[in-house]
């Protein structure tokens, strides 16, 4: 069986050789000719329903060779027939929904709590017409009617790092599609479609860019299931610009490597962390059955004012967003989960005090030194030597 590190490095230039090129080309055309208008008009009356090719791209909006390539890479690295592509982590969200959903007559989401802010505002909303019941990963069954078209998770779960268990929630959802939010895992730590998911969502702004610098979603799943979102993003124009797709499908190549890096500081600093007077608590995955890995994303509380902390940092940016190679830190209450109701939120596992780190490529010990600057600032000695690393464990 090929290995990650090289299906990231090889994975959707299949066609490369024969294109007689070594990087692959991104195409940036907005339209494409067609001498035969009625090979074109069958061409595109094939995209409009979904199929994975057809005789001629005919516009930008319907099909993008550079972007398919990605979606091919990205789909290897999944385990899953195939993949698309969409403009932002949050319009794969949408089409998701509208695919399994509001195309299928059913518009009922059940949904595991902690979740990206930005899922949970549109799935709180009513935008799409679905209404959505939030529950415990061990309670989806129970929520789960008729009119259920989708089961929501994400694992590890964004701010607080819960694991759930993937498949106790597939068997939980029966005939009932299961969406997974795998953007802080990355295909490096885990497959959900090994584990039953039947779509594993990215915001590939996060890791697979990797840099910072594009903006892109991205849904694994079987082809079966790929065609309707193939039609959402047509009708919708949700499309990935093909810099984009050149962008992410590039940033896919050194995924495992900036993974692994990454990682390997997360865990010297979540240790640490968990040792320091400033620290309430420290929430760092654990390796499981179903992750390879710990990850290089930390949770942690603190003994006084969290917005004091980040206000003293030197290097660590302070900035929404993940997965890039200089360390980030947001407070989750003030920026990305501020339109999650404060008491929900809280009830979810995700304190008014908790930070969020994603931990980049720097030396480990400069991360730590200003970390601990900023920490020592605002100290508050524990009364008590009882708070200690949580590894956060599969639900």
């Amino acid at each position: 069986m090929t290995r990650i590190e090289t299906i990231a490095v090889h994975g959707g230039r299949d066609d490369l050789a024969e294109l007689g090129v070594h990087a692959p080309p991104i195409d940036l055309s907005t339209t494409y000719p067609v001498p035969d208008q009625a090979l074109g008009g069958q061409a595109l009356g094939d995209w409009a329903t979904g199929a994975a090719r057809a005789s001629s791209p005919v516009y930008a909006r319907l099909h993008n060779p550079t972007v398919a390539r990605f979606e091919q890479a990205l789909a290897a690295l999944e385990h899953t027939e195939t993949s698309v592509a969409f403009g932002s982590g949050m319009a794969a969200v949408t089409a998701v929904v509208q695919a399994a959903c509001v195309m299928a007559g059913k518009p009922h989401v059940v949904a595991v709590r902690p979740l990206y802010g930005g899922t949970d505002h549109l799935l709180s909303s009513g935008l799409l017409g679905v209404t959505t019941t939030y529950v415990e990963a061990g309670l989806v069954a129970s929520a789960i009617r008729p009119d259920t078209g989708l089961v929501v998770v994400e694992t590890p779960a964004n701010p607080n790092l819960d694991l759930v268990d993937i498949e106790h929630v597939v068997r939980q959802a029966g005939s009932v599609p299961v969406m997974v939010d795998n953007t802080f895992a990355t295909p490096v730590l885990q497959n959900p479609a090994l584990h039953g998911a039947e779509y594993v969502l990215h915001s590939g702004t996060k890791y697979l860019g990797g840099h910072g610098d594009v903006l892109g979603g991205v849904v694994a799943c079987s082809e079966e299931l790929a065609a309707a979102l193939r039609q959402v993003r047509i009708i919708t124009g949700a499309v990935l610009h093909p810099l984009g797709g050149y962008l992410l499908h590039r940033g896919l190549a050194t995924l495992p490597l900036r993974v692994e890096a990454a990682s390997r500081s997360a865990a010297v600093l979540a240790s640490r962390l968990a040792e320091h007077d400033a620290v309430e608590f420290v929430r760092y995955p654990s390796t499981s059955r179903q992750m390879r890995g710990t990850g290089a994303m930390i949770a942690f509380g603190v003994h006084g004012d969290p917005v004091e902390v980040v206000r003293r940092l030197k290097l660590i940016t302070p900035a929404v967003s993940l997965g890039s190679v200089d360390t980030l830190i947001e407070h989750p209450s003030a920026l990305t989960h501020r339109l999650v109701p404060g008491e929900e939120l809280r009830a979810s596992g995700v304190p008014d005090n908790l930070l969020r780190i994603s931990v980049g490529l720097e030396h480990v010990e400069d991360i730590w030194e200003d970390l601990n600057a900023a920490l020592c600032d605002v100290a508050y000695v524990k009364s008590s030597p009882g708070d200690f690393l949580v590894m956060t464990a599969t639900r």
